[in-house]
């Protein structure tokens, strides 16, 4: 997964560099507009056991903004934007590799810089009674449930700094 480059940013932006729960680190370029979710589209993405992105929807590349090539074989976490705690995606993990279904709102982070929202639903696939990999489906979220996560998000990102 390579880092993001001014080149391929809306300006103004802020630079940071992620670290990623499999310890692997990038250089991510961020901006304050948002991509509103379109009305009636559902986002769909697969990933293998190690979250590695198997299959992608036309709306997934559509709302990333990334070609499908540029997706398929990169960890899902490309979309990670940096005001989203670490402890959200160490949550999602613990309950689908246990064989749970997991919901949450995401702010994700598109190839521009730009973010959007979204509701994910997240559940293991299982194929011969063993979990092979994982489908993510995505909606349009509540506005009212993004403000609260908007508090949420930065107090637990303090809180992650702070430890």
């Amino acid at each position: 997964m390579k880092n993001m480059h001014k080149a391929e940013v809306i300006e103004p932006c802020e630079q940071t560099l992620l670290t990623y729960q499999d310890t692997t680190e990038r250089v991510v370029l961020f901006n304050e507009e948002e991509v509103p979710f379109p009305d009636g589209k559902l986002i769909v993405s697969r990933t293998d056991l190690e979250g590695k992105i198997t299959h992608c929807n036309q709306s997934f590349i559509d709302m990333a903004g990334y070609d499908r090539g540029e997706l398929i074989g990169e960890p899902h976490h490309i979309l990670r934007h940096p005001d989203m705690p670490a402890a959200a995606f160490a949550d999602l993990w613990k309950t689908v590799e246990s064989g749970g279904k997991w919901h949450g709102y995401v702010k994700n982070l598109c190839k521009d810089g730009r973010y959007y929202w979204v509701y994910a639903t997240v559940i293991p696939n299982i194929r011969d009674g063993k979990i092979s990999g994982y489908t993510s489906v995505r909606r349009k979220p509540s506005r009212s449930k993004v403000e609260g996560c908007i508090s949420l998000y930065a107090q637990m990102k303090q809180a992650e700094v702070g430890a």
